[in-house]
């Protein structure tokens, strides 16, 4: 049977990602849905990057755009934003590349990558966002700050979204995997020096690597 396997933010770590994708072993039927916040923090962004392309061979792949991500994009368009990245960890993003600061160095399939990326994925039983959503707002009319910017410690909805489906969601960092039963958040601190946290949102398996390449499920 197919499986539909979120993964939390990976933030740069390469290794780590490389672990994971080797323990779950995606296979062509499987739909898999990186959570967003690929880059910037952990040292080789251009790692993880290049490995959710290749992934995209491997399986239907649906990647969600992270903030960071958003910011990415955004630093191309002036200097104010390109700053705004630097000072949110796009500095590390940029030095995965191979020079400081120069973000012409970055190739054109990485931004045709991260321009790909979804803002939000439903499935009969789930939706998938990077960071929050508000419960009584249909999911195409969510703000771009609830659904990639609001922190669940600012606001952790009360009640299931109005849909009925259970949220899985990354953005805010947690000791382990959160899960509230109509809302679970995955991002468990990989870059941070905690775990890269997968989760077969069906089955309930859990896979967990950290940066060293450390497995645990």
């Amino acid at each position: 049977m197919p499986r539909t396997i979120a993964i939390g933010d990976i933030h740069g770590c390469a290794i780590a990602l490389a672990k994971l994708i080797e323990a779950i072993a995606p296979q062509p039927d499987d739909t898999v849905v990186p959570l967003g916040d690929y880059v910037d923090r952990g040292i080789d962004s251009r790692g993880v990057i290049e490995q959710l392309i290749s992934l995209a061979g491997r399986c239907r792949l649906v990647p969600i755009l992270g903030n960071h991500e958003e910011m990415m994009l955004g630093a191309r368009e002036g200097r104010s934003d390109f700053r705004f990245w630097m000072n949110c960890g796009g500095l590390v993003c940029l030095d995965s590349y191979g020079s400081t600061g120069r973000i012409d160095l970055i190739p054109p399939s990485h931004f045709a990558f991260v321009q790909s990326c979804r803002t939000y994925f439903e499935t009969e039983r789930h939706f998938f966002v990077h960071a929050n959503y508000e419960p009584d707002v249909p999911l195409e009319r969510q703000t771009i700050h609830a659904l990639r910017w609001l922190s669940l410690r600012d606001y952790l909805p009360p009640m299931p979204h109005r849909s009925g489906k259970i949220a899985v969601v990354g953005h805010t960092p947690q000791r382990e995997v959160l899960d509230l039963g109509y809302v679970k958040c995955l991002d468990t601190g990989c870059c941070y020096g905690g775990w890269l946290t997968a989760l077969d949102v069906d089955r309930g398996q859990v896979w967990q690597v950290n940066e060293r390449g450390e497995l645990r499920s």
